[in-house]
């Protein structure tokens, strides 16, 4: 290791854009800590930003194909709970693992396990491979439709770490592989892949587009510094014009995934329960632009993370119209 006065010491270095007082700072065994922060369990949001997809693809399946609803839509929604909590662990293991060459040079990143000395790059790997493993097992007890989506997914996974390395639109990458579960669920909820579920994969393709750009301001200026390429580099001022248009692309690609997947059932309720979610998701988009300063590193922050609660909403809806 260099001599790097900048560089975090020690074994036990919170990760700098953790939430304060997480419990793996507070509680975990101290042999533990590295490798729960190689899997973000001390920042959870990116979980929930997979996970919601996921949710939105199996109640959606539900809502469609009344018959399928029960407990095959219970286990959807706690596998994918799961699954998300390991799959994203072993993504970003793989993200930490590609980039430690970078992430020592960016002042946010640089108290990482990898950069800051807490494990080493083959200890990060077979921690990424054991929580694969176990992913792999939850997928296994979906149907083989589902299964082999879930396989098709880990290219994606692979791929993006480098994305920003050859392309502005590296968030689209990030959209491409975080959004997988909409599809992935609701074809385990259903049986096939069906547009509902493309239109559903577009719009948080969109989603991802708005708050990854959020997120992505915090490192604009180490991005320019060391080369790194980014929407937020891309848009720069013109930031506030392209999150509108990626909240309308939302709204209206989730609106069409409603749209089709219940018409056919002739149920006005479940239509507008459905068509409710897009909109109250777009008005929380909506509130965060009105607080939006992409200049302010702890108001990107905190808007990003807010994406949960936009997340969140679209699901309940969708939830409710299950029963509708």
């Amino acid at each position: 290791m260099d001599n790097d006065p900048q560089r975090p010491e020690g074994t036990d270095t919170p990760v700098a854009d953790a939430y304060a007082q997480n419990w793996v700072d507070r509680y975990a065994p101290p042999h533990a800590r590295p490798y729960l922060r190689l899997s973000r369990v001390d920042r959870p949001i990116g979980t929930w930003l997979l996970l919601l997809p996921c949710w939105w693809g199996a109640f959606l399946g539900a809502a469609a194909f009344p018959d399928t609803a029960g407990w095959l839509t219970i286990w959807i929604f706690a596998g994918c709970g799961i699954g998300a909590v390991l799959m994203r662990g072993a993504g970003c293991t793989w993200n930490d693992v590609t980039d430690r060459d970078i992430d020592d040079k960016v002042a946010r990143t640089r108290s990482r396990p990898i950069p800051s000395g807490q494990v080493t790059s083959r200890q990060a790997l077979v921690w990424m491979a054991i929580q694969a493993g176990v992913a792999a097992l939850i997928l296994f007890t979906f149907n083989w439709a589902a299964v082999g989506l879930g396989v098709l997914s880990l290219g994606l996974v692979a791929i993006y770490p480098f994305a920003k390395r050859f392309t502005w639109w590296p968030q689209i990458f990030l959209g491409l592989a975080f959004n997988w579960g909409a599809v992935l669920a609701w074809t385990a909820q259903t049986g096939s892949l069906g547009l509902p579920a493309i239109f559903l994969y577009l719009a948080g393709i969109s989603w991802t587009l708005f708050y990854d750009t959020i997120y992505a301001h915090q490192d604009r200026e180490d991005d320019a510094l060391i080369g790194v390429k980014s929407t937020a580099r891309l848009f720069g001022k013109n930031t506030d014009q392209w999150l509108r248009g990626f909240l309308v692309a939302t709204v209206v690609l989730m609106s069409l995934s409603v749209i089709y997947a219940l018409a056919p059932l002739a149920n006005p309720l479940a239509m507008s329960i459905g068509l409710g979610g897009a909109w109250a998701m777009g008005w929380h988009m909506q509130w965060q632009l009105t607080k939006l300063d992409i200049d302010d590193g702890a108001v990107c922050l905190k808007l990003f993370r807010s994406n949960r609660d936009a997340g969140l909403l679209a699901a309940l809806f969708l939830a409710a119209a299950c029963f509708a």
